[in-house]
């Protein structure tokens, strides 16, 4: 599987994310479409991304009971996407619902991803607010195997855990992985982070990248540099 940057555009408005788009003339950049930009421009704005030759990685983090999970599922599918996720906290039977959803008449659907822990949540945290009391790299694992056994094509995670997951599921199990900065940038809400270089010696599929690229000064620029970093 070939590795690719993941332009997280987190705009509140179309406006905003065709103007950010518009900037790259040569490039059809991965994009990511989250919660903030769906729930404000609705599912057409997946269309009309879609339509500018963008691929797509829809990022809604579904997380109910496994007969509305699959009932979204179904509506999402037809927004031809390329990626979309849930939460593994779901459970499996969540999980396996999603796929069947997902999974058109013809057989095809978008990769599947779980969400295993967000990059916002360090271990005290997941210790202390969720009574999780096992150590995050044990539970992120678990998700992940969980996912696998759901039929799922991977998960999102910190690209610190990246190489386990791969050893863990398998070198075909994809990682998707935010939670990326530039070396000499900030780190922004995040906790677990790591540069696109590292994330490339880790061995993440995918990064999402967002800050370090929609809010620089040159945004075409930030996007070739993160790919020259992690892709090589």
């Amino acid at each position: 599987m070939g590795r690719d940057v993941i332009i997280a555009c987190d705009f509140s408005s179309k406006e905003e994310v065709i103007s950010f788009l518009s900037k790259f003339k040569e490039e059809k950049p991965f994009v990511k479409i989250g919660m903030e930009l769906f729930y404000a421009a609705g599912p057409e704005i997946v269309k009309e991304i879609k339509a500018m030759g963008h691929k797509i990685f829809l990022d809604l983090k579904l997380h109910d009971i496994p007969n509305t999970v699959m009932k979204a599922m179904n509506v999402l599918s037809r927004l031809d996407v390329d990626m979309c996720n849930l939460h593994a906290a779901g459970t499996i039977a969540m999980m396996e619902a999603a796929i069947k959803g997902l999974t058109r008449e013809d057989g095809t659907r978008p990769i599947l991803i779980a969400v295993t822990q967000l990059t916002s949540t360090s271990e005290e945290r997941m210790n202390e607010e969720l009574l999780i009391n096992k150590p995050i790299d044990e539970v992120v694992m678990h998700y992940a195997m969980n996912a696998k056994k759901a039929g799922l094509d991977g998960v999102v995670c910190s690209p610190l855990e990246a190489a386990k997951v791969h050893d863990t599921c398998g070198s075909d199990f994809v990682t998707v992985t935010p939670g990326v900065r530039f070396a000499d940038g900030d780190i922004g809400d995040q906790v677990r982070v790591t540069t696109p270089v590292k994330a490339r010696e880790i061995g993440s599929d995918y990064i999402v990248v967002g800050r370090p690229i929609t809010q620089a000064d040159d945004p075409v620029a930030a996007y070739r540099r993160c790919v020259s970093e992690f892709v090589g």
